[in-house]
């Protein structure tokens, strides 16, 4: 039987510091907090239920929607399994609605490995 590449081995998870997941093919994702909460898929976040929350990007490519609020010492207050597919987070800033498939998870490994190329282009 082949290795679903979208399944963990192991997870771990630190209400201070993030979750860490290692795959069944042996991969290991490490996903900060803020990390997460930016790449929240609810309805809400992703804009499926009209337009958008606008974001405004940071220097360094992160979205915020207030750009005055710097979200420093984010955290988890609660992480829960949802069946056997996706996690649950609620975050310091009281958002739960998300629901992180391995699948998402996987997809948006942030790790130098998984992370797209950047385009370069001058």
């Amino acid at each position: 039987m082949p290795v679903a590449v979208s399944e963990p081995r192991s997870v771990d998870i630190s209400l201070s510091q993030g979750i860490s997941i290692v795959w069944r093919d042996g991969h290991l994702s490490r996903y900060p907090i803020l990390y997460l909460r930016e790449r929240c898929p609810c309805a809400t976040c992703a804009g499926t239920h009209g337009e958008a929350t606008t974001r405004v990007r940071a220097a360094d490519g992160r979205s915020n929607p207030l750009p005055m609020f710097k979200p420093v010492g984010a955290t988890l207050k609660a992480a829960q399994p949802v069946g056997r597919y996706a996690l649950q987070f609620q975050f310091s800033d009281d958002h739960n609605t998300g629901l992180f498939t391995w699948n998402y998870l996987r997809e948006i490994c942030p790790c130098d490995l998984c992370r797209p190329p950047s385009s370069g282009g001058a």
